[in-house]
């Protein structure tokens, strides 16, 4: 008897051993462009690539591991949030803004893709590929998880696709001033009633208002800084943190904070950050925001703003305020930062690299906590938002 209740112990404990890793999970999804590389400061697209990568990563664990990588088109080109993953985490989204010029294979041309992955399959595996708009690039799912909205950056249009199981279908269109508007991503607020979205065409954020799969210009907007680009909403549904991809020249950019209480929606803080943020990472509590800034590493060597790293800079959000909190060194032309459901592991993209760069936070400071290398250019990441 005694045997008996020590074997049923025993098998109890392993049981938890074994279901212990999946309770941790937490999947996040790269997507990898081999199309284009910065080589000497330039941007080139390279001859005969071998096909873009997606990467499906666990960063539930630490470290971080890869559970599959498979092929899709994706693009450099957008916003670091050109993937989106269902609240469920059984589908994933990748878009892809450009392509090889049919015409000319050294340069790329605008496509218009948008490919659903199936995380569940054994292995993980592109289920459809849908044609939304010219150059598609943010792209989100709303908290239901039944509709998804993507910014189209070719065309000045956000595109709208209702959602069942892991099926899309696309049922319309908004569009946001004109073609050149350059609408760059597209995000919830956690009510699925409403919508931003940047245009770093026309340096203009949108508010769109969203009845079940209706979903409207409402003709309001923010003006704060020159190309606003990268966006994320805090969960708790109190701000958004933007980022201006600014004029180029090696001048101080800024992020910028959204007052998601006030009536309208209100730009309320500016902090300038260095020269190009590129992606906005919000944390799952809505606690911290990760800006990973280019501060020159995409430059040529000559370049009078070059440095020979990135930045990725935290900050606490108190309220409608940011807080700087740690800043660590990254490798050149960074895209994208996630953060793992504890905030305590941030993963940044590096595109030189071609590597995820993993760094630990305890709250004070990062650490750098190793690498995992990727197939490709590490051009756009998300987890799960809702």
């Amino acid at each position: 008897m005694y045997r008996q209740a020590l074997r049923a112990a025993m098998l109890a404990v392993g049981a938890l051993l074994l279901l212990a890793p999946s309770a941790r999970a937490q999947i996040a999804v790269s997507a990898n462009d081999n199309k284009v590389a910065n080589i000497d400061g330039t941007n080139r697209v390279l001859e005969n690539p071998p096909p873009d990568t997606v990467t499906i990563i666990d960063i539930g664990v630490m470290p971080p591991r890869v559970i599959a990588e498979l092929n899709a088109p994706a693009a450099v080109v957008g916003v670091p949030q050109s993937v989106a993953i269902s609240p469920d985490e059984s589908i994933a989204l990748v878009t892809a803004a450009t392509k090889i010029d049919p015409a000319d294979a050294k340069k790329t041309t605008d496509d218009d893709k948008l490919s659903v992955i199936d995380l569940k399959a054994q292995p993980p595996a592109v289920i459809a590929t849908i044609n939304v708009g010219k150059g598609p690039s943010g792209v989100s799912f709303n908290p239901a998880g039944d509709l998804v909205l993507v910014a189209n950056r070719g065309e000045g249009t956000v595109s709208v696709l209702t959602v069942s199981g892991k099926t899309l279908t696309p049922v319309g269109k908004v569009a946001l001033g004109d073609a050149k508007s350059g609408p760059s991503h597209v995000a919830f607020l956690p009510d699925g009633k409403r919508a931003l979205v940047t245009r770093d065409g026309d340096h203009r954020v949108s508010l769109l208002a969203i009845e079940g799969s209706k979903v409207e210009d409402t003709k309001r907007f923010m003006v704060g800084g020159i190309r606003p680009y990268s966006l994320e909403i805090s969960p708790k549904g109190d701000v958004a943190v933007f980022g201006n991809q600014g004029g180029g020249q090696g001048d101080v950019d800024v992020i910028n904070v959204i007052d998601l209480k006030a009536n309208p929606p209100r730009i309320v803080d500016s902090i300038a950050v260095g020269q190009t943020p590129e992606g906005v990472g919000m944390s799952r509590d809505g606690s911290h925001v990760a800006i990973t800034v280019m501060n020159g590493s995409q430059r040529p060597k000559s370049h009078q703003a070059f440095n020979d790293h990135g930045l990725v800079k935290v900050y606490r959000i108190d309220g409608t305020k940011l807080t700087p909190v740690a800043q660590a060194k990254v490798g050149r032309w960074c895209q994208g930062a996630v953060w793992s459901r504890d905030t305590k592991t941030l993963v940044v993209q590096c595109m030189v690299e071609k590597e995820l760069q993993i760094l630990r936070f305890d709250g004070k400071e990062l650490t750098s906590a190793g690498a995992i290398k990727v197939n490709g250019g590490p051009a756009g990441i998300r987890t799960a938002q809702w």
